[in-house]
């Protein structure tokens, strides 16, 4: 059997759900538009620029969730999959996640779990490894649980998600990870089957020096 693990935001989605969940909460008076909005594009740019310093980007994307209950969280949430996430599905994507549906397939995303895991039930895929936002009593405390699901924190919660199945990478014949990212390349370096999805610029570029598939789910 095949392991298929796949990057969420600028993969399969044509966009950035961490980006768009801020951008919702401003949109809806949540988030101060003056205070959050330029936040939100720096901590985006550092991102792509390989700088994101992700405990500081957590804090300010984790904290709104202790703001407000957990029931008023999950409605914006519906909301938020209307208006943000269902525009960025494209059938080329959904086609790929089927290629593998006789594979495990996982979304392996630095994105939290509140934010992603509708996201990856709608795909339909069965597993999520992000980063956990913590909580107590069901209420988010607006900090982070355990090793955040970013650069080499991929690889290393992947690891410890396959011990917990009694299982390693190379308990598969191929393991597959697709990602438009640079910031990935320490669980693309590691699999045995890397792909690169519409990469960026440095994950182009590594991917044509190591021979490493690149192919493009934009239509």
């Amino acid at each position: 059997m095949n392991l298929a693990l796949f990057d969420l935001d600028n993969t399969l989605l044509a966009g950035d759900s961490d980006f768009e969940w801020a951008q919702f909460l401003i949109e809806q008076g949540v988030l101060d538009r003056e205070v959050y909005e330029a936040q939100n594009q720096a901590f985006y740019d550092q991102y792509k620029a390989g700088t994101l310093d992700i405990h500081e980007f957590l804090d300010f994307q984790l904290k709104p969730l202790s703001r407000h209950p957990r029931k008023v969280l999950d409605q914006w949430h519906g909301e938020y999959m209307k208006k943000k996430i269902h525009p960025m599905l494209r059938d080329t994507a959904r086609a790929l996640v089927d290629k593998h549906k006789n594979d495990v397939r996982v979304v392996v995303t630095a994105t939290n779990s509140f934010v992603t895991a509708p996201i990856a039930r709608l795909f339909g895929i069965e597993h999520l490894i992000a980063t956990e936002p913590e909580h107590r009593n069901g209420e988010f405390t607006g900090g982070v649980s355990g090793l955040p699901c970013f650069r080499e924190g991929k690889p290393r919660r992947l690891e410890a998600w396959l011990a917990v199945r009694g299982e390693t990478l190379r308990s598969y014949e191929k393991a597959f990870f697709y990602s438009d990212s640079h910031n990935d390349l320490p669980l693309l370096e590691l699999v045995s089957h890397p792909v690169a999805v519409d990469p960026d610029d440095k994950l182009r570029a590594h991917a044509a020096s190591h021979g490493w598939p690149v192919m493009s789910l934009n239509t």
